[in-house]
């Protein structure tokens, strides 16, 4: 392949179609990714009603006009933060990365593309969320305030997708790091209203909820379609939050990732449960 400027972008969407066809040829990826979040918005549709709740001055709105975009949010975490998380580390224990290494292809590149597959995935993840919000339970989507709902997903997803490198390279083995992202990402999920906001929390649990991004995710992302919130809804301090946040994911992978396998982590040759890793396609 060419070097030079016209090279690289083609590396980069290359890596990231790579890693697409990975995620797509994972069907348990695929599953807790896109599915899993859709059971929970079903599930609180039963929980909940189908009510309307009536803002004086604003209108009438279905109840999922508060929830659903909580649960798109967890939705692109677990796209980023959880598959890069436990693919990637399971692809280091597998030696896949090792020879990633070994050919010709850039480090950035491999690591643009494994970033690049997960902000997409986690897109359509969040996409498939909001448009069953709106077909089947009537969420309301305001045109003027979607900018501020892009921006605020692209920090987000590119934040947890750093700290899911970081994750990857803080777990022991492969074989840990999916205890690890669940032991992190769903306690934080049910401080951070996710799944339902809580009436009165106690302060510490609050205050937790705050050092965290994935709160700051949703509060920013769900600002984008409550309807109280005047357009365009952006949310400079929890952007800035997210973005912090995904520094120091960055800055943690730089210091103590590794393409090497450790030592004690498997080496079973299997089909991966999870995206961001695989056999070195030929010609990249």
């Amino acid at each position: 392949m060419a070097e030079g400027r016209t090279g690289t972008p083609v590396l980069v969407w290359q890596q990231i179609r790579y890693q697409n066809r990975l995620f797509w040829r994972t069907p348990i990826a695929a599953f807790f990714t896109l599915v899993f979040p859709l059971m929970f918005l079903l599930l609180f549709s039963v929980l909940f009603g189908t009510e309307d709740i009536e803002i004086t001055g604003r209108g009438v709105f279905s109840v999922a006009q508060f929830y659903a975009p909580g649960l798109a949010v967890f939705a692109a975490a677990s796209a980023t933060y959880t598959n890069i998380g436990v693919g990637t580390a399971i692809a280091r224990d597998e030696g896949i990365l090792k020879r990633f290494r070994g050919t010709p292809l850039p480090a950035w590149a491999y690591m643009s593309g494994l970033i690049g597959s997960g902000v997409w995935i986690a897109f359509i993840a969040a996409v498939v969320m909001m448009t069953v919000g709106v077909v089947a339970f009537d969420v309301n989507i305001e045109i003027s305030k979607l900018p501020a709902a892009l921006l605020t997903f692209v920090t987000g997803s590119a934040c947890f997708a750093a700290l899911g490198i970081a994750l990857a390279a803080a777990s022991p083995t492969g074989d840990s790091a999916p205890a690890v992202a669940n032991a992190t990402i769903l306690p934080l999920a049910f401080v951070s209203d996710v799944f339902i906001a809580v009436g009165d929390p106690p302060q510490w649990l609050t205050t937790l909820g705050d050092v965290f991004p994935l709160k700051h995710f949703v509060r920013a992302f769900q600002d984008a379609f409550h309807p109280l919130t005047e357009s365009p809804a952006f949310r400079l301090e929890h952007l800035a939050a997210m973005a912090a946040w995904g520094v120091i994911g960055a800055l943690l992978a730089l210091k103590f990732f590794t393409w090497e396998p450790r030592q004690g982590g498997s080496g079973r040759r299997r089909r991966r449960g999870r995206t961001g890793g695989g056999e070195a396609p030929a010609g990249e």
